[in-house]
């Protein structure tokens, strides 16, 4: 019998699709490779009178150490926890046994703040979005 599917749009897709999706590339991945190393990194920066007030968010997999979301607080910018919280990250990165950092950003975003921490562009999107430009950036660990 031949099933009838659709596509869906998910309004909330942390609760139940993005795990089924990704559990499905992940096996995907590890019948290629024979190995699955996916682990997530997550360091918050936090008070106990305003709660969280930055984080870096990202995960660590085929020796690499990707850096999706980082973030502090307009009131604490410029004190040094970013440069901080990426230095956790990197470090939590070597002790998995990874050997180089990826992310990316935009132009009106931090692309100075990376290049002072060692990352270099290997890649551009120009007009992504209208008017900026969206940078790849590495780094060997």
């Amino acid at each position: 019998m031949v099933e009838n599917y659709q596509i869906v749009y998910e309004n909330n897709p942390e609760e139940k699709a993005w795990g089924i999706i990704g559990r499905g590339l992940s096996d995907f991945n590890r019948q290629a490779l024979g190995y699955n190393d996916f682990e997530r990194l997550c360091f918050s920066l936090r008070s106990a009178e305003s709660g969280i007030a930055g984080g870096v968010l990202g995960e660590t997999y085929w020796e690499w150490l990707h850096i999706d979301l980082l973030w502090v607080d307009e009131r604490l910018r410029g004190s040094g926890y970013g440069r901080r919280l990426m230095e956790t990250a990197e470090n939590e990165a070597r002790k998995r046994g990874m050997n180089a950092a990826w992310l990316d950003t935009f132009s009106f975003q931090a692309r100075e703040f990376y290049e002072k921490l060692g990352y270099e562009v290997f890649g551009e999107l120009d007009d992504f979005p209208q008017g900026h430009q969206r940078y790849f950036m590495r780094k060997t660990l």
